[in-house]
């Protein structure tokens, strides 16, 4: 069994299939990069959401003085440079300390979302009338509608949820708050979540943390969802659904921005639904929306392959 990864990590990993294409053998060679540097976090009491600017010049440092070859601490370098950004874009920390780490430049990579059609199928996997059934599905379609990060996601509480109005108030990146609309089917899985056959069900009879008590998403134990816990939620339907190669948290968040703009959503509305501070960052679904929009032409259009 291979060595265990932090969720950060995994979740890197995932986007690197999902978003970039990689294959399966570059993937090994970034999971085996990130690994010996998850390793060292460890050993220097450090880990990716804390790691200073000065630690990665040691890290380097380290690596350079131990004779490794040029060529797979650039790569290494490369790989920790594109974990990073990751986390910053994705808003798992507020900055990126690789930023000005002398190396390679990664450019940032083009959002790739899934379908319509497979969000459909997404949603329709969640069967059964359990409890964490109906917390599953109230989580998916939220995600979905909002295009809430899922750390948003499961810092929720009661308060933060208007189910007549159908408003979210969402707290993102250092804690900048937002208020999103979400549809009609995000609010009847929220209603059934809340009602005596969901949510009702977990609570437990005394509250183990300050706090869960008012959590809109709970786990098994009754305690509030943890990041991971929501994360595997996701990973467990996309499974059902034939697209766990295709989806993970922040594609379901890039699939929502994505369609919006799909359906003629005006730019900088899906740059406050999602949180963006500049609305550059939201412009890279316009580019997504531009290819596919180009794509289904040149397939469709008996002219369009045509030279003059």
């Amino acid at each position: 069994m291979g060595q265990q990864l932090p969720l950060e990590v995994e979740e890197f990993l995932s986007w690197m299939v999902a978003e970039k294409g990689r294959s399966a053998n570059t993937l090994a060679a970034y999971r085996r990069d990130l690994g010996a540097y998850a390793t060292w976090l460890t050993a220097h009491g450090r880990t990716v959401l804390d790691v200073t600017a000065g630690d990665l010049v040691e890290f380097v440092g380290e690596r350079r003085a131990g004779g490794g070859a040029t060529s797979s601490i650039a790569r290494q370098l490369a790989a920790m440079r594109m974990l990073h950004r990751f986390l910053a874009i994705e808003g798992t920390r507020a900055d990126d300390p690789s930023a000005d780490l002398e190396g390679v430049r990664v450019p940032a990579g083009i959002p790739k979302p899934i379908s319509e059609q497979q969000v459909t199928s997404l949603l329709d996997a969640v069967v059964g009338n359990d409890p964490t059934d109906h917390r599953d599905r109230a989580l998916l379609e939220l995600l979905y509608a909002t295009g809430a990060r899922i750390s948003e996601a499961v810092g929720l509480s009661i308060g933060d949820i208007d189910l007549d109005e159908r408003l979210v108030r969402l707290y993102g990146k250092g804690g900048k708050e937002r208020i999103v609309p979400f549809g009609g089917a995000a609010a009847s899985a929220l209603d059934l979540w809340f009602s005596t056959h969901g949510r009702t069900r977990l609570v437990p009879l005394r509250w183990k943390r300050r706090g869960d008590a008012e959590a809109v998403f709970l786990n098994a134990r009754g305690g509030r969802l943890s990041r991971q816990g929501a994360w595997l939620v996701v990973k467990k339907y996309a499974e059902r659904a034939g697209i766990a190669e295709s989806l993970s948290p922040h594609v379901l968040r890039h699939s929502c921005a994505t369609h919006l703009l799909d359906h003629g959503a005006d730019l900088r509305v899906v740059q406050e639904m999602l949180g963006h501070a500049s609305i550059s960052t939201t412009q890279l679904y316009t580019k997504v929306s531009q290819e596919r929009l180009w794509d289904v032409y040149r397939s469709a259009h008996p002219r369009a392959t045509l030279q003059p």
